[in-house]
């Protein structure tokens, strides 16, 4: 088998940013992957479980609500590495063209207060494993990354 680009990225030199893992073209249209590396690979902790989990519910509640992007969110959710997550957009994109985006997302993750959308029993096969606290947390510490980022973060 082939190897997928993004095992190609060199792990051990990737810092957290924003880059464009892939684009994926479907006759005229492009979907454009995100990678929103919170970690650095192999040299910070992973995210655990119940962070990842409540800034799923969060990021997906608050890109699907959007008014100028939520007809262009396709997809939100964790890596398998627990070192951040993918956003998948409609378009032909760049990751300086959402900075502003993931600027908002994560302030607000980073405020969120109350109950989290969609950690109900009846709403999430596994909605007991959620913590706010550590989801606010990783959010300003991801914030400190896209206040300061520049072009060495936002590409490969």
């Amino acid at each position: 088998m082939n190897k997928i680009p993004s095992f190609s990225i060199n792990h051990l030199t990737l810092q957290p940013g924003l880059y464009v893992s892939r684009k994926d073209y479907l006759k005229d249209d492009v979907l454009t992957t995100f990678d929103i590396r919170m970690t650095a690979p192999n040299r910070e902790p992973v995210l655990d479980t119940d962070g990842v989990h409540a800034i799923e519910h969060l990021g997906a509640t608050y890109l699907r609500n959007h008014r100028d992007w939520s007809g262009r969110v396709i997809y939100f959710g964790p890596m398998g590495c627990r070192t951040g997550f993918y956003l998948i957009l409609y378009g032909d994109l760049s990751s300086a063209e959402i900075v502003p985006l993931m600027r908002d997302l994560f302030a607000y993750i980073a405020a969120y207060e109350g109950e989290i959308p969609g950690a109900r029993p009846e709403e999430c096969g596994n909605y007991s494993d959620m913590s706010l606290e550590k989801a606010n947390l990783y959010a300003r510490h991801y914030l400190d990354v896209l206040r300061s980022i520049d072009e060495s973060r936002l590409s490969y």
